[in-house]
C-alpha cells in the first residue's frame, strides 16, 4: 500500500477561491473584512509567517494591517494597543503573533483580546465554547487539519484518533474538534509510557511534537491516516515533519507532507475566521 498524499498546499487554493468570491460579495455590500496583526521583535520565523498572512490576506481581498513594534515594547503598552483594536468598529480580527518577548505574560494578551475578534481561537471563552461542541473560532491549525480530513472523505465518527502532543495551539485542541466529530480520543506526550502501542493501534494519528523523524513506518498501522504538524529543519536546510515520511507512506492509506501539507491550511483558515468574524459583525448568516 502507497499513502494518498493530502495536500493542504492544493486544498488551501481551493478554498481561498472560495473567499475571494465572498469578500468580493461581501465588499459590494460596503462590508471589508479586517485583519489586524501586532508583530513585537524581529523574529525571522514570525516575520515570515506573517508575510504570508498578510499575502494570503492580499490575495482573497482582507484588509491586512500590520503593527511592528519594537522588543522592548512593554505590556502595558500591548494591551493599550489591543484595548484600542477592540473598540475599531473596522476591525474584525486581532492576532498578536506569538512568541512574545519574555517580559510579557503570553496569557494575559490573549485574553485581552475580544473573544468576537480573537481569530486564532485561543480565548478561554472560545476554547470553552470549542468544548462544549459549540459554533465559535476555532484555533486554525486543528481546524485545517479537521477540514483537510473531510476534504478526503474520511470517517472520523467511531475511529480511534491517537495525537502525539499536547500544545495549547495544536495537540489539546485537535484533539477535542475530533471527539466532537465522534472520534475516540487518545493524547500521548512526554510522560507517555509505551507510546508505539498507542500510535500502532491509531486509525487516525496526529503528530506534533516538534522532533524530526519522532515516528517512522514502523509505529504506524496498516492504512492510518497520518497528519503530520511538524516542521522541522535539518542541517542541510531542507524541511521535514515528525513522520518520516518515505517509510510511513507506505503503511499509511493517507498522509500529509511536511512541506505543503498542513501549513497552508493554517492560514487560510484565519482568513475563513476573519471573515467569519464580520459576518457575524453584520449579522450576516
Amino acid at each position: 500500500m502507497t499513502a494518498e498524499v493530502i495536500y493542504g498546499s492544493e486544498l488551501a487554493v481551493t478554498l481561498r477561491n472560495e473567499m475571494k468570491e465572498e469578500v468580493e460579495g461581501l465588499r459590494k455590500q460596503g462590508i471589508t473584512p479586517k485583519l489586524t496583526v501586532i508583530l513585537i521583535g524581529d523574529d525571522p520565523a514570525s516575520q515570515s509567517y506573517v508575510k504570508g498572512k498578510q499575502k494570503a490576506s492580499d490575495y482573497v481581498g482582507v484588509d491586512s494591517e500590520l503593527f511592528k513594534l519594537p522588543s522592548s515594547t512593554s505590556e502595558e503598552e500591548l494591551l493599550t494597543r489591543i484595548d484600542q483594536l477592540n473598540k475599531d468598529n473596522s476591525v474584525h480580527g486581532i492576532l498578536v503573533q506569538l512568541p512574545l518577548p519574555n517580559h510579557i505574560d503570553e496569557q494575559a494578551i490573549i485574553e485581552a483580546i475580544s473573544p468576537e475578534k480573537d481569530v486564532d481561537g485561543f480565548h478561554p471563552i472560545n476554547i470553552g465554547r470549542m468544548m462544549t461542541g459549540k459554533d465559535t473560532f476555532y484555533p486554525c491549525t486543528p481546524f485545517g487539519i479537521i477540514t483537510m480530513l473531510k476534504s478526503k472523505n474520511i470517517k472520523i465518527d467511531g475511529k480511534k484518533a491517537v495525537v502525539v502532543g499536547r500544545s495549547n495551539i495544536v495537540g489539546k485542541p485537535v484533539g477535542q474538534l475530533l471527539l466532537n466529530e465522534n472520534a475516540t480520543v487518545i493524547y500521548c506526550h512526554s510522560r507517555t509510557e509505551n507510546m508505539r502501542a498507542y500510535t500502532k493501534d491509531a486509525d487516525i494519528l496526529v503528530v506534533a511534537v516538534g522532533k524530526a523523524h519522532f515516528l517512522s513506518g514502523d509505529d504506524i498501522k496498516e492504512g492510518a491516516v497520518v497528519i503530520d504538524v511538524g516542521v522541522n529543519r535539518l542541517e542541510n536546510g531542507t524541511l521535514t515533519g515528525d513522520v518520516e515520511f518515505e517509510s510511513a507512506k507506505e503503511k499509511a492509506s493517507f498522509i500529509t507532507p511536511v512541506p505543503k501539507g498542513v501549513g497552508p491550511m493554517t492560514i487560510t483558515m484565519l482568513l475563513h475566521n476573519t471573515i467569519k468574524s464580520a459576518k457575524n459583525f453584520h449579522q450576516i448568516r
